[in-house]
């Protein structure tokens, strides 16, 4: 949604940007569909802001918000701050998709909260509190949130205006209220929505705009609902009328509204936007998941076609695109909140869709974001959890299709056996920690199964008889040769394998899913080869991510080939795949690369004339690279991640005419002002939508060879160094570094490849 926002904009960032040093919290206040979290939004994700903090987290609250919920999404948005997220979520940050939530259920709130004050403190910090409806949780954020003196702010949105006064009780010049549009900021939004409105139709147009009452977000929507119409005098002045008759309303002018829009909706997108009830408020919908779901309940037979039903949701203006992949598809997605709250109203009324929080309903698909230990009537056909609970048993659900309990805890170790008697069941996602049962083979019309384990385990040979299976995603888990002994079909209808180690990539294998799009192999403590050069039988493959762990034997071949039919090639490993980057370069189709905790052999990078040749995005993070020669000609976005050898970023970069973003995180300074200087270059040509975003560079000096660490960098620096890749040298050295906030005595011992804090004392140094 765009809403001429720049004084809003303006405004705002100065005072966030201010020289006061204290933490301030500064209140949007509004009535709902305004803008409040457009503006918010907006500002989160400006570079000027994203360069001026440290750490941004964004949580959003709601009336029925919890405080493990807020300590949740604080912990998931700050992850990348955090040692141990580090250490342990590096394949799950680099899958498609997966931007998996730190792994809280163990710990308790104040554990939570703790964490939470230990990433806060020395750091300069913009924490965004969304949609507050109470002042219990403005008193809960001052004491979590820690006045480090450096200029840290809250920002958060509100529809009450006795929580943005209290918020704001200690600074009123910081409040800001969101005004309502008038007329000619109407037209001008409803028109910039639109493609050519004919001179004819401009009276009906302005009549519209003016009857949505200034609000941006029924404009929005009614322009979404104007697209899908025809462009006739009788079309738009009955949509006018309908409008205008929703004016008088009151406070339900908004709904009104957006159920004029669902009420225009085709028949067969009505299902597919009030399963979107089921998701609770604000939540960060991924759309793999979204699009599997529609496909197993029976809205749509194809996921090409669901994407397509997606995209038409958004132009409707119901649904909201929070993030996109590099070829332009939508990654997530979300809805506002006022269209949620009419979305979950409608599934309501129908019996389409419920929210529970303790008991069972008579209802067809239930939506549970509440604790405690539930239960279910047999008509339930669809269960989705989307907060850690309890289950006793899920009953005699026989019509059940789809279980979703991810983020379930069971009564007992093993899971319910009446899992396995679910005959009609299309989706199942569940955590377990035992072997699979060969009862699995039971779920013959199971379409996606979703594993979470923590322990390496083989699946069933029975995994083999399940033919109409088209995602199979288990992390942990080896998927073994089939066994001659029982009957086996080839899995034809299989699109996604996921997580899976040890993979023995023969032909006689890969042969078994000949229709596979996305492949997500580890491999780990083993020997011999590992016949990547078979996955370029994969003809349909697009999407590929390989891990090689360093356990395994130097001795065994790990070239790779890929069938040119792949988009998207992830590689992981410490060293292990650079020499093969130059056989991946030539393919035709390949559009993202992302490199991660990789070698190069002499720390240099040379990519041929020819190479790459519809690259449009790369990752670099985690590498010793030094010097390369970039030669990406429809290069989009680059991002430089923990490599601190690298210096400069190549002139060459500056050239790519394609090149829309450069985001430069946990570099060396030298890198941070290159890659400023090549913006200030671009705007001198005017391009002044070329962006440059540089995080968390300040005070982390380049790394040579045989050098100590900068001990002036770390006096410099604006935050507690914990574990991050820095040096790979055999040898070890200690350094010793005054900081300035807090004021440790800090010995930084590193050795291979980590800078770890060794000791941590509340002293002035001894030197």
């Amino acid at each position: 949604m765009v809403v001429e926002l720049n004084e809003d904009l303006l405004g705002m960032k100065t005072r966030l940007c201010s020289h006061s040093p204290h933490l301030q919290t500064l209140p949007i206040f509004g009535m709902g569909g305004i803008g409040k979290t457009t503006l918010a939004r907006t500002i989160y994700d400006d570079p000027l802001i994203r360069e001026h903090f440290q750490i941004r987290a964004w949580v959003t609250v709601s009336q029925d918000h919890s405080e493990r919920a807020i300590l949740s999404d604080l912990l998931d948005s700050m992850k990348e701050f955090d040692a141990e997220w580090r250490k342990e979520s590096t394949r799950d940050r680099s899958e498609e998709g997966n931007e998996s939530l730190l792994e809280i259920p163990e710990m308790s709130n104040t554990e939570m909260a703790l964490k939470v004050h230990k990433i806060l403190v020395g750091r300069r910090f913009l924490i965004v509190m969304d949609d507050i409806w109470s002042i219990e949780v403005l008193d809960y954020a001052k004491i979590l949130f820690p006045d480090n003196e450096n200029g840290s702010r809250i920002m958060l949105t509100t529809r009450l205006a006795n929580v943005a006064a209290y918020a704001d009780a200690d600074a009123s010049a910081l409040f800001h209220e969101m005004k309502l549009m008038d007329a000619d900021q109407s037209w001008s939004l409803l028109s910039a929505h639109l493609d050519h409105i004919p001179p004819e139709l401009e009276s009906a147009g302005k009549e519209i705009a003016r009857s949505c009452g200034g609000l941006p977000l029924a404009v929005v929507v009614v322009a979404g609902l104007l697209s899908t119409v025809s462009k006739t005098r009788a079309v738009w002045d009955k949509i006018a009328s309908n409008v205008k008759s929703s004016l008088a309303t009151g406070d339900s002018q908004i709904e009104k509204i957006l159920s004029l829009s669902y009420n225009h909706l085709p028949l067969h997108l009505k299902p597919c936007f009030l399963y979107m009830a089921g998701f609770p408020e604000d939540h960060e919908i991924k759309v793999t998941d979204l699009i599997r779901l529609w496909v197993a309940e029976g809205f749509v037979e194809f996921e090409d076609t669901a994407e397509q039903y997606l995209e038409d949701l958004v132009d409707r203006s119901l649904v909201v695109v929070t993030k996109r992949k590099s070829d332009g598809r939508i990654k997530s997605c979300s809805l506002h909140d006022m269209v949620h709250e009419m979305c979950i109203k409608l599934a309501h009324q129908q019996k389409f869709f419920v929210h529970i929080t303790g008991r069972g309903h008579r209802i067809r698909r239930i939506s549970i974001s509440g604790s405690g230990v539930h239960s279910f009537a047999s008509t339930i056909r669809t269960i989705l959890c989307f907060q850690h609970t309890k289950l006793a048993s899920i009953g005699s659900l026989s019509l059940l299709r789809i279980l979703d309990v991810l983020k379930v805890r069971f009564m007992s170790r093993l899971i319910p056996d009446q899992f396995f008697e679910l005959f009609h069941l299309r989706y199942l996602a569940f955590c377990y920690d035992e072997q699979l049962s060969r009862a699995i083979s039971n779920l013959q019309n199971l379409q996606a199964l979703i594993i979470k384990v923590s322990l390496y385990r083989p699946l069933p040979h029975e995994i083999w008889q399940m033919p109409q299976l088209r995602h199979l995603i288990i992390s942990g888990c080896c998927l073994l040769i089939p066994n001659a002994n029982n009957p086996t079909f080839s899995l034809q209808n299989l699109q996604t394998l996921g997580k899976l180690k040890n993979l023995t990539c023969s032909i006689s294998m890969l042969s078994m899913f000949p229709n596979l799009t996305k492949l997500c192999l580890t491999f780990f403590r083993g020997k011999g080869d590992l016949l990547l050069h078979n996955l370029v039988h994969l003809c349909r493959l697009e999407k590929l991510q390989l891990e090689l762990e360093t356990e395994w034997s130097d001795s065994g071949d790990a070239t790779l080939v890929a069938p040119d039919s792949l988009k998207k090639l992830t590689l992981i490993g410490w060293g292990r795949y650079e020499p093969y980057i130059g056989i991946v370069g030539p393919l035709p189709n390949l559009q993202v690369l992302k490199l991660i905790k990789l070698n190069f052999w002499g720390r240099q990078w040379s990519v041929c004339d020819g190479d790459f040749p519809r690259l449009k995005s790369l990752l670099i993070d985690g590498s010793n690279l030094a010097e390369w020669n970039p030669n990406f000609p429809r290069l989009k976005t680059l991002f430089i991640r923990d490599c601190r050898r690298l210096s400069r970023i190549p002139d060459d970069i500056g050239e790519i005419p394609t090149l829309e973003l450069v985001e430069v995180k946990l570099c060396a300074e030298s890198l941070a002002e290159s890659a400023r200087e090549m913006q200030e270059e671009q705007r001198s040509y005017g391009n002044d939508g070329f962006q440059v975003r540089c995080i968390d560079c300040d005070g982390i000096a380049e790394l040579k060879e045989h050098e100590l660490v900068n001990i002036e960098s770390v006096r410099k620096a604006k935050t507690v160094i914990e574990e991050r890749p820095l040096s790979y040298r055999k040898s070890k050295r200690v350094a010793y570094g005054y900081m300035k906030r807090p004021k440790p005595l800090i010995r930084l011992d590193y050795t291979d490849a980590e800078l770890k804090i060794v000791n941590y004392k509340e002293a002035e140094p001894q030197l």
